[in-house]
């Protein structure tokens, strides 16, 4: 068994022996070995030249699929990041009035009776439970709940409006 360094030299002598048994000349054989380290030096090249080839299509494809902001800063884009004004519908009731911005809502709760209007006001656009809206009108807070119900469909009635939409 070679150790270590042992087997280079044992190869090494035994190699010219070998390719003069054959009738192989010396020069022969470095131009063989020249030859050889040649068509590595060419595999290589080839080896590292696809590599970067393959790398610089990845990144291609990777920059294809970013998408830039930049197009956001252009002109023809800024009118559209305009806020366009909304018309609005006020309607006053108990003294306070409440800007709608559905013209159809508006027109539906204009014709509401008084109360009705109150009850939607307090209960929808100033968040009020319906223990306080029950104080207020002079019921229960149950009643209040059921007026609130009523005023609701009495809307959806005035819109035109199925009750599930």
């Amino acid at each position: 068994m070679l150790v270590g360094n042992q087997g280079a030299t044992a190869r090494s002598a035994t190699a010219p022996h070998y390719y003069s048994e054959r009738g192989i000349s010396m020069t022969d054989q470095i131009a063989y070995q020249e030859y050889i380290q040649r068509r590595y030096n060419a595999f290589c090249k080839t080896v590292i030249r696809c590599a970067a080839l393959d790398k610089i299509l990845k990144l291609k494809r990777q920059w294809e699929r970013q998408v830039s902001l930049d197009y956001l800063m252009n002109e023809k884009f800024v009118q559209f990041a305009a806020s366009e004004p909304d018309e609005e519908y006020p309607f006053t009731v108990c003294g306070q009035t409440v800007l709608l911005c559905n013209a159809a809502l508006a027109d539906a709760i204009s014709v509401l009776p008084e109360q009705t209007r109150e009850e939607i006001l307090r209960y929808y656009f100033l968040r009020q439970p319906q223990r306080v809206i029950g104080a207020c009108i002079g019921r229960s807070r149950s009643t209040a709940g059921r007026h609130i119900q009523l005023a609701l469909q009495r809307l959806r009635e005035e819109m035109g409006v199925s009750r599930y939409q």
